[in-house]
Parts: structure tokens; C-alpha cells; sequence
């Protein structure tokens, strides 16, 4: 499988959680006007922008991605994944 599919892949799983999460902070903001679930929509959607980038990056650079730095990329966005996912639990508790 091509390196670069697998860091797209990460990427739009993460696109998909924060989208959730995004979902999540909006119903909350909604109910409650708070300042706190727009920082946290502000955050989400900071964090997706660089998942958008990143995937697009991945594709349209690769010729200018060395080899070896794939699999420190793919740790990045993997342990990107593991937080977003812990926040995601955190904030459905």
C-alpha cells in the first residue's frame, strides 16, 4: 500500500472524529452559551483545517516526501488520533 494512502487515510479519520466532536461542542453551545464549547469548536476546527492540508499535501507533494519520513508522519498523525479519540470519550462522559 502507497505510503502516502495510509497518511490520507489517518488524516480523514481524524476529519471524521473532529467532525463529531464539532457536532458534540455545537449541541452544547446551543444549550448552554457557553464560552467554553465555542473555544472548543474554534480548536476542532483548527484542527481539521490541518488534516485537510496535511491529506492534500500528502497527495499532491509526495515526490517531495522523502521515504524515510513516513513513518514518523504516519506516528504524528496516529498519536493525533489517539488524543482526539480520548477527547472524544471525555467530552461524551
Amino acid at each position: 500500500m502507497e505510503p502516502t494512502s495510509v497518511l490520507s487515510g489517518v488524516s480523514i479519520v481524524n476529519m471524521i472524529v473532529l467532525g463529531i466532536l464539532m457536532c458534540v461542542f455545537g449541541k452544547m453551545y446551543v444549550k448552554t452559551h457557553a464560552q467554553m464549547p465555542l473555544g472548543m469548536i474554534v480548536f476542532s476546527v483548527m484542527l481539521f483545517l490541518h488534516n485537510i492540508i496535511g491529506a492534500y499535501a500528502y497527495f499532491s507533494m509526495a515526490d517531495l516526501f522523502s521515504h524515510e519520513i513516513f513513518p514518523y508522519l504516519l506516528g504524528v498523525h496516529i498519536a493525533e488520533l489517539a488524543g482526539i479519540l480520548i477527547f472524544l470519550k471525555i467530552t461524551l462522559d
